[in-house]
């Protein structure tokens, strides 16, 4: 098993091999980064927002049923998205199909009016991704607030989490890797 992420060309340069490097670590996988391919489309000019759901949808169709991939997949964009009942979302994923995808948008600094630093992007697309990932592997949200599979509310309750898995968790991801 692999995962393989899809980089959206609105996303900062520079940040996709140390990204893929880190989330390969957490998880003890291969895994593997490509320019995304597809359009993504979902824009609601109204809410200047683009919908997760819909993107999700249309990755659905292309990578798991026209191209056949049947590993975990996260595209990160720099759209910002939001989903029907939700004001925006970090991330979101589809377990059920191996789909996920996370904004840079609000993990930027500047979207609150800091200085960007691109250790700070890094640091939340690596968990916030792998979040998602573990979503399409099979893990629900963690009450332990330091660990990667607890649900942000906030960017503050992000940046809390540490780049790694409770033990709980852990252990249910190697249950996961290995029951194939």
């Amino acid at each position: 098993m692999s995962v393989l992420i899809f980089w959206d060309n609105d996303v900062p340069p520079g940040l996709q091999q140390p990204v893929v490097r880190m989330i390969s670590d957490i998880l003890d996988m291969p895994v593997f980064a490509k320019d995304n391919p597809v359009m993504l489309r979902g824009y609601d000019p109204s809410r200047n927002q683009n919908d997760a759901s819909k993107i999700l949808g249309d990755m659905q169709d292309f990578y798991t049923r026209k191209m056949g991939c049947g590993d975990p997949i996260l595209i990160v964009t720099g759209k910002d998205l939001y989903m029907r009942g939700r004001d925006f979302l970090f991330g979101l994923a589809r377990p059920g199909v191996n789909v996920s995808i996370v904004s840079a948008a609000r993990l930027q600094n500047s979207w609150y009016g800091r200085t960007n630093r691109d250790e700070d992007l890094m640091d939340r697309i690596v968990k916030e991704g792998t979040h998602e990932l573990c979503h399409c592997m099979g893990l629900s949200h963690c009450e332990n607030p330091e660990c990667i599979m607890f649900y942000p509310q906030t960017l503050d309750e992000l940046d809390r989490k540490k780049k790694m898995l409770c033990p709980k968790c852990s252990e249910n991801l190697n249950i996961f890797k290995f029951s194939d």
